[in-house]
């Protein structure tokens, strides 16, 4: 009998640690997540906000999208119940999801979401019917559908006093432009409501803010820069990062005037030790690069050489009388930014090249460009635009036309891709069950602050 008392009680206290144990992790709704950004935006219309991915992770927890892309690229419904293609190709029939409302109470309608989609892209054709959103763009439907994707055509309410409302996991409770935004949770939300009451985002902050502040426990969720992620080594937070999806390139004002101008900026190319910058500077982060997909994306990135040939760029150098000067401009707020600016200089001497730093120099600009989409033809359409390259031909969805339209894009001369870095963010220990998509896009629509308490 004693025995057998003993194995009840040690069962007994086995059941009430599992019972404690699944507790612990089962999501509890409540509390109030504070996170911390570099991006300030004056807006938070999706059809004004910045590409930059800042912008993108505050659209995405106010408003919602007609479709989203997966991890794959493929299109999948969110307040898109189901779409038809017309024979031609040319125009597409959306079908809205029933009983979703706006944050102001008001109902989704077709009348509505046909007049957001119109303010971001002036040349379609949208019209309500019904329940039924009809979009002729003019281009292909599985183009169309690429696009809806993108956050800048989020669906949003705005009324004639400037008022702009959506119908995602989170309402605008307090927003003072550039500086913080305080969102409350949805309690009429079409997929559920959201475990956290409340997210308060402190905005324009660097990365050193950024960290600082969750060291002291005043953010609970940060970016963190893609170099630093090895030295974080903190046990009490996670760390989660996307795929490569960041470009950072050189960028010229314009297409090479002369044929001394383009041996000057092909001179220059050659001289670049991206791998060493990518092993010194950037510490190991992400991918070297001379392609302006990342090698994930695409699959031919490889094709482009990054390997510096001092030899030829010396050649193309002396192929230019008098001494080629360019002036570099870069981030000023990116201390990475300048570092790379001042190796691409050295590296440029040693061509016989003669680089200046100018932050705010235009005639040639280092910039660091996160990919709109993980569809290959949206995001490299988005590049193009960016960058002042030439559009892509054709509508083929291909490999092969997209890899043609690349080289097409580089021959220009007018942009130098160099890396694609990981968006990485920091967390603390309390915040569970968030993620970060592979195009860097933060999820936050299932986090949940675990309790303090014992």
């Amino acid at each position: 009998m004693k025995r057998s008392g003993w194995r009840w009680r040690v069962i007994s206290v086995l059941l009430t640690v599992a019972s404690a144990a699944n507790a612990a992790t089962r999501p509890q709704y409540g509390g109030t997540l504070r996170v911390a950004m570099r991006a300030s935006p004056s807006s938070l219309d999706p059809a004004e906000i910045s590409e930059a991915i800042g912008g993108r992770n505050v659209t995405a927890l106010i408003f919602d999208r007609l479709v989203t892309t997966g991890a794959d690229g493929r299109v999948q419904g969110a307040l898109a119940e189901s779409w038809e293609i017309s024979p031609a190709d040319q125009r597409v029939q959306i079908r809205l999801r029933p009983n979703v409302k706006f944050h102001d109470g008001s109902p989704l309608t077709a009348e509505a979401a046909a007049a957001s989609l119109r303010k971001g892209n002036p040349g379609w054709t949208v019209t309500p019917a019904g329940d039924l959103v009809i979009i002729e763009p003019g281009v292909s439907a599985d183009e169309l559908l690429q696009v809806l994707a993108l956050p800048r055509n989020a669906i949003a309410k705005r009324d004639s006093g400037n008022n702009i409302s959506g119908t995602g996991p989170f309402r605008v409770a307090d927003w003072q432009a550039g500086k913080k935004l305080t969102l409350a949770a949805n309690e009429d939300y079409w997929a559920g409501r959201p475990f956290l009451d409340q997210i308060e985002i402190e905005m324009g902050r660097s990365f050193r803010d950024q960290m600082n502040a969750l060291e002291s426990g005043r953010a609970q969720l940060v970016e963190v820069a893609p170099e630093q992620v090895r030295r974080l080594g903190a046990p009490r937070y996670e760390v989660l990062q996307s795929s490569p999806v960041e470009l950072v390139a050189l960028r010229f004002a314009g297409d090479a005037a002369s044929v001394q101008q383009k041996n000057v900026r092909d001179a220059l190319r050659f001289s670049l030790e991206r791998h060493s910058m990518h092993t010194v500077l950037l510490q190991g982060a992400g991918q070297a690069s001379a392609s302006l997909l990342p090698l994930w994306m695409s699959g031919y990135a490889f094709v482009f050489p990054t390997e510096a040939d001092l030899a030829r760029a010396r050649q193309l150098r002396d192929q230019v009388p008098g001494a080629p000067s360019l002036m570099i401009g870069y981030d000023n707020n990116d201390p990475m930014a300048r570092l790379l600016a001042e190796r691409i200089a050295l590296n440029a001497k040693d061509a016989g090249l003669w680089v200046q730093l100018n932050a705010e120099g235009e005639e040639l600009r280092l910039l660091r460009i996160p990919l709109a989409s993980s569809n290959p033809r949206t995001a490299l359409e988005s590049l193009n635009r960016q960058l002042g390259l030439p559009a892509i031909a054709g509508k083929s969805q291909s490999i092969e036309d997209l890899f043609s339209a690349e080289q097409t894009a580089l021959a220009s001369g007018r942009v130098i891709p160099l890396f694609h870095l990981p968006l990485a963010y920091a967390c603390a220990a309390s915040v569970r069950d968030w993620a970060v998509a592979p195009d860097g896009s933060l999820s936050l629509v299932n986090a949940w602050l675990k309790s303090q308490q014992p």
